[in-house]
């Protein structure tokens, strides 16, 4: 990775490498914590050990059903980045595939599959979540996974699209298919390597959103169901216990939040980055 490049551009910005940092720190968290931390489903002591506050035992204290609240943030710490990055990586894909569609080819393919995302925009996608996982009594992470990424990439394609149509008219690109390249070449060669700027943007962005929408859904009862853990799930366990243990409230939260500001450091990174190199 080059300084010259766009990444290479964000690592320079001190909001970047705080927000990487963070995400360095949550990842090896979520994938140490297995080995380091108790069963985050275990039940050892209802009666006993339920609400303990934090210490050595417990550094984040327990829950109402004596769980140990550091072992649950750990693992839902793994589930929120897994349905994020792959929820993200499907719409990033699927959004990518029709923008590129959609600006290279031009003339009605281009305004039919625009007039068709204007009308899914047009839809809000909260609403239309709720409607689809509304009819799962336990839905499964692959189609929590599937369901978030399927609704979410209609902004992706817009930007591709634009990015697309702008590049379409540069010489690299007129030359190309002067020379005989054909349409899969030169969308894939030329065009999508070139257009991938903002989409990584796009795709940096979108996994904060998906990490607040998916916390959201949870806490509904929609989304990660239990007895996985889940920051949405955690909090909303805790909304009867929050005054006796405020902890077992406090360390979602704020997980949630230092990840989502970690993420939207890095994304706000790379955007400037790429808007200077513009």
């Amino acid at each position: 990775m080059t300084a010259g490049s766009p990444f290479g551009r964000a690592l320079c910005t001190p909001g970047a490498r705080a927000g990487l940092a963070l995400l360095a720190l949550l990842v090896l968290a979520a994938l140490a914590g297995p080995a380091l931390l108790p069963d985050p489903t275990a039940q050892p002591d209802v009666l006993g050990g339920a609400g303990l506050p934090p210490g050595t035992t417990h550094p984040l204290g327990t829950d109402q059903l004596s769980r140990d609240v550091l072992a649950r943030l750990v693992s839902g710490a793994r589930i929120s980045l897994t349905v994020a990055l792959l929820s993200v990586a499907l719409a990033v894909t699927i959004g990518t595939l029709v923008g590129l569609l959609a600006g290279y080819a031009g003339g009605w393919v281009d305004a039919v599959l625009m007039r068709l995302v204007d009308a899914a925009l047009a839809i809000p996608r909260l609403f239309l979540l709720l409607l689809l996982l509304a009819a799962w009594d336990r839905i499964p992470l692959w189609a929590l996974v599937v369901t978030i990424g399927a609704t979410g990439w209609l902004a992706t394609s817009r930007v591709v699209r634009a990015e697309v149509r702008r590049l379409a008219t540069e010489p690299f690109v007129l030359g190309a298919e002067a020379l005989g390249a054909g349409p899969m070449r030169v969308a894939f060669r030329h065009l999508l390597p070139n257009a991938l700027g903002p989409v990584l943007v796009s795709a940096t962005l979108g996994v904060g959103n998906v990490i607040l929408l998916e916390a959201g859904l949870s806490f509904l009862g929609l989304g990660v169901q239990p007895p996985k853990p889940s920051w949405g799930g955690m909090i909303f366990d805790a909304r009867e216990t929050m005054h006796a243990a405020p902890w077992t409230m406090l360390a979602p939260g704020i997980a949630i939040a230092v990840t989502v500001l970690a993420v939207n450091l890095v994304g706000e990174a790379l955007r400037r980055a790429t808007e200077q190199g513009s």
